[in-house]
């Protein structure tokens, strides 16, 4: 799975990829704009539940024994981590638990609800949804399945990678949204391989930007959870990059771009408008960074085609409602 460096290899981006075929869909990239400018969205929202977490669910599920995956898997996640265990593991016959916070949107519980597993409530810290998971996995023997600090997980997101590469070669910069960070370095691990010239620019809220601190200062610092609860992105409401993360974004990232609560509600709006697709909040960072910061992401430089992920696409209809009505920023 690793390098001797210790870091997880095209190689095992690629047997993922093969483990994967016919379960996650190969999404399009979408024009953004006008054909000229040459701006793509990768569109995640599009996968079976709605983001591309079925990738690494599904990738760590299947390297189960048959006894482990008998005995059960648990997972803490605020939304779709939860969904794509609940989908992996009922297609790979294995029982599920969730660990979710409170303040989940209510369409991704209901969600993992459907997929048949069982849901535990705690508070919205994803430090107590980690706690209560491992002390659950320990007295049930359950297999915890982590949202993005595995090798695994990594391995299947890059598949992400993997696919923007292959069908666009000449891609010159591909944004990623960053929560954990399993996403972005699964797709910096494919990027590097594949076309190493292409920047891989990681996009995180202003108000949820532990990853930024972490890569300037050169080590993990974590926010408090009062802190990254501000943002409407609750896919990125994470205190803390994992160990796995943190080495993978420090080798091969470029750097990280931070946005704005009314840009982030903004691209939410422009990718209806430009892209055809529904975006949840946290699917939209890499959207809003290409739309309103294109020039701190080191865009503006670039002849190439450049290339947004689209991460997830389950939003509340509510909400939903008010974000196609949020004004454009400038």
């Amino acid at each position: 799975m690793s390098d001797d460096a210790g870091l997880v290899t095209i190689d095992a981006v690629r047997a993922a990829a093969s483990l994967l075929d016919g379960v996650a869909v190969r999404t399009p990239l979408v024009a953004f704009g006008s054909p000229g400018d040459r701006r793509y969205l990768k569109a995640e929202s599009l996968q079976p539940i709605g983001a591309f977490k079925i990738r690494g669910a599904y990738v760590a599920i299947a390297s189960l024994s048959s006894e482990e995956r008998a005995r059960g898997v648990i997972t803490y996640s605020s939304g779709n981590h939860a969904q794509g265990v609940a989908r992996a593991a009922r297609l790979l016959g294995a029982p599920a638990v969730v660990v979710m916070p409170s303040d989940a949107p209510p369409i991704k519980r209901d969600r993992v609800a459907a997929d048949g597993a069982e849901i535990v409530t705690v508070g919205t810290s994803s430090d107590e949804r980690q706690m209560v998971a491992e002390r659950l996995a320990a007295e049930r023997g359950l297999v915890v399945i982590p949202p993005y600090d595995d090798d695994r997980i990594i391995a299947g997101q890059g598949t992400v990678g993997l696919e923007i590469v292959e069908d666009m070669p000449d891609v010159a910069a591909i944004l990623v949204p960053i929560g954990g960070g399993g996403l972005a370095s699964g797709v910096a691990v494919a990027v590097r391989a594949l076309r190493p010239t292409a920047l891989v620019i990681g996009v995180e809220p202003e108000l949820a930007a532990d990853a930024r601190e972490s890569l300037e200062r050169g080590e993990i610092v974590r926010w408090p959870p009062e802190a990254v609860t501000r943002t409407i992105a609750d896919g990125t409401r994470t205190v803390a990059l994992g160990h796995r993360t943190f080495q993978h974004l420090r080798a091969y990232l470029d750097r990280i771009v931070t946005v704005s609560e009314a840009e982030i509600a903004a691209a939410v709006r422009l990718v209806a408008e430009r892209g055809r697709l529904v975006a949840e909040p946290s699917g939209a960072l890499a959207a809003a960074a290409m739309a309103f910061r294109s020039r701190e992401a080191g865009l503006t430089r670039l002849d190439g085609p450049v290339v947004a992920v689209v991460s997830g696409g389950n939003v509340d209809p509510d909400r939903y409602r008010d974000y196609l009505a949020a004004p454009l920023p400038g």
